[in-house]
Parts: structure tokens; sequence; C-alpha cells
């Protein structure tokens, strides 16, 4: 796949600098063509061809994830399971200071 970016883009290079030395040509021609007809197709190319690449990645990770949560972090039978956020465990119903205004017995 990279060898088609890499052909694709040299053909590109060498229109801009034909356009580039042209005398009817620009230097700001020159760079448009090659932006335009090498540089953005072809980030788009790479881009919907890698898709599928970083799709897999993804599962990859997710599955290492999921793996990695089953083997040992949790224990067997445990009450208390982990939340998908990384804040620790909220405190017990009971507060442990009473409110202002309240006295205790």
């Amino acid at each position: 796949m990279y060898l088609i970016v890499i052909g694709w883009l040299y053909v590109t290079l060498l229109m801009a600098l034909a356009e580039a030395f042209s005398s009817q040509g620009s230097v700001l021609g020159a760079i448009i063509t090659f932006v335009f007809y090498g540089l953005l197709p072809m980030a788009l190319v790479v881009y919907l061809m890698g898709t599928p690449l970083r799709r897999k990645a993804i599962r990859q990770q997710e599955q290492q994830a999921r793996q990695e949560a089953s083997e040992g972090s949790i224990l067997p039978g445990s009450a208390v399971q982990p939340d998908a956020g990384s804040h620790a465990a909220a405190l017990p119903e009971v507060a442990a200071v009473p409110a202002v205004g309240k006295k205790e017995l």
C-alpha cells in the first residue's frame, strides 16, 4: 500500500516541479498542485485503508483489558465490583460526622 502512495507522491511532485519551472506556471500553482493532487488524496487513502487495522488494535486492547480484569484484580465471590472510572468507591450511607446543628445522644 505504501509503495502506491510513494509512487503517487513522486508523480505529483514531478507535476508540481513542471508547473513551477514552466514559463506560464508559478510556485504557488505548484504548491497547490502538490497539495490537492498529492498530499490530500493520499492522506485520505492512507486513513481509509488503515481503518481496519485501527479497529483490530482497539479490539485487541479491549480484549486484553477484559482478560486482565477477569484474571486477578477482583476476588472471586466479592460483592464489591469496580466501576468504570478511576475514582475511589463511595463512602457508606452512615455519616461519620453529624450534620451542623444536630446533636447525637
